[in-house]
Formats: structure tokens, C-alpha cells, sequence
């Protein structure tokens, strides 16, 4: 009676090498197709987002968003209202956002808010709620300088832009993947695009913390003022943060920042 013949161990041993061997050519290029699908997808997020700029533009005689405005009550008091929503120690409610006339999502894990390479978990959330804002920023400190918290003392002599009339639009941003570094183990988000000098005292001053963060392998997504989003990487910016790859696109403020900061 015959029977059949086995693997032996050489064989077994060369048939698992070679699978490891295809296991190691494949996971890279895997890991490559999943983060070039959530850089897909933060591109999308970015691109309604700067839908929601032009469409509170139209209905708004062409004034850009502002970053935020502050809400006040019968007392005189009041919380910010940022482009994205409130937050406040009682939460964040993201109907009184400048973008949910046109962009009616939710401010919660996994939202348009969110890029997906800046996931709930991977950060500190800022402000009073601790809760789901945004991991993008908002260009803030050249479109809407006197609405923009943190800077306006400074800089709130600065016209408020017009949408229809912005020098090369195609080159400016409005919005972009943003994080801050505040010396903690994990960075933390932040609704402003800082650029990478700062204006103070009738001068110019380099920004050692720049906000623009480079999260999608060394690029940062960006919607520009005229609608488009593009991939960009940070040229000879600043990187204010390595270790997170939080910097600037240049080094200078023009033209993707502060287009006209030379005439300040």
C-alpha cells in the first residue's frame, strides 16, 4: 500500500521563509495605502469645510469667517464662539459654530472636524469642555484679525479680509491640519493657523511655535482661500516641534500666511 509523500523540513522551512518574506514586501505597502486613505479622507474633510468659508462669505458681503466671537449674557459675560462652535465648562455645542449653516455635522469622534492621521485619544483637547472640537485650524490672524482670541489686542487695527477681493487666493490659506506643543507627551489641538512670525508692538517677531502640523508622512492637508485643497510639505519652514512635526509651509509669512505682512 502506497502512501503519499510529506513536506519535509527543509521544504517547511523554506515555504515559511518565503511567506515572510512576502508578508515583509506587503505590510509597507499596505501601511501605505491605509494612510494615503485617511489622508483622502482629511482632504474631503478640508475641502467642505472650505465650502462653508465661501458660502458664509456669499451671505455675508464677502467678509471672511471669523475665528471667533465672544457671546455675551445679560451679565455682561460670556464665552467664545469659534468658527467650529462653543466650549464652555457646560460642553460645547456646535450649532452656534460659523460653519453649521453649511456644514451641518456633529462635533464628535470620527466628524468632519476631525482628521483622521489626529484622532480622539491622540491629543490633549483644549479649552474649558475637554471635549471633541477640531484638529484643523482656521486662518484667523490675517482673515479676521479683530475676531481672532489671543491676538486681536495686537493685531485687531487689521482690516477684516473680503473673500472676493483676496491677492492670489490660490495661495493662501484658510484652513490646515493645526496642533500646538505645549511640552506634554502628547500634543494638543488649536482652532488658529499661526504663522510663523508674529506682529507686536509695531514689529515682527519669529513665532517659535508655529501651528501648522505635518501629520500626513511629512505634509500637511490645506484648503486655500479659493476653494482647492493641496498636500504641501514645509519647504525650509520653521518645525517649532519635531517630535510632532508642528511647524510652518516657508519661513516666512507670505504668501500662504500673512500675504501682505511687509506693508504692516
Amino acid at each position: 500500500m502506497r502512501t503519499g509523500r510529506g513536506f519535509t523540513l527543509l521544504e517547511l522551512l523554506a515555504t515559511v521563509g518565503i511567506i515572510a518574506i512576502l508578508m515583509a514586501v506587503l505590510l509597507p505597502a499596505l501601511a501605505g495605502a491605509r494612510a494615503q486613505a485617511r489622508s483622502v479622507v482629511c482632504a474631503s474633510n478640508l475641502r467642505q469645510l472650505a465650502i462653508a468659508f465661501h458660502m458664509y462669505a456669499d451671505e455675508h458681503l464677502g467678509r471672511a469667517m471669523p475665528l471667533a466671537y465672544t457671546e455675551r449674557s445679560a451679565t455682561g459675560s460670556g464665552s467664545p464662539v469659534y468658527w467650529w462652535g462653543t466650549n464652555d465648562p457646560s460642553g460645547v455645542d456646535h450649532t452656534k459654530g460659523f460653519t453649521w449653516p453649511y456644514l451641518r455635522s456633529e462635533l464628535r469622534v470620527n466628524s468632519v472636524y476631525e482628521c483622521p492621521d489626529q484622532p480622539w485619544g491622540t491629543y490633549r483637547a483644549q479649552g474649558a469642555a475637554s471635549a471633541v472640537t477640531s484638529t484643523y485650524g482656521y486662518n484667523g490672524y490675517f482673515l479676521s484679525p479683530e475676531h481672532t482670541p489671543g491676538w486681536a489686542f495686537s493685531i485687531g487695527h487689521r482690516p477684516w479680509q473680503n473673500v472676493d477681493t483676496l491677492r492670489l487666493p490660490q495661495r493662501l490659506l484658510a484652513f490646515a491640519d493645526t496642533m500646538i506643543d505645549l511640552g506634554e507627551s502628547v500634543p494638543r489641538n488649536v482652532a488658529l493657523l499661526d504663522p510663523p512670525y508674529l506682529y507686536s508692538g509695531g514689529r515682527w517677531s519669529m513665532n517659535r511655535s508655529p501651528t501648522t502640523s505635518f501629520r500626513h508622512r511629512g505634509r500637511t492637508n490645506a484648503a486655500l482661500a479659493d476653494g482647492h485643497v493641496a498636500l504641501m510639505g514645509p519647504g525650509d519652514g520653521v518645525m517649532g516641534s519635531p517630535r510632532f512635526r508642528i511647524g510652518s509651509i516657508g519661513k516666512l509669512n507670505d504668501p500662504h500666511y500673512v500675504p501682505d505682512w511687509r506693508d504692516w
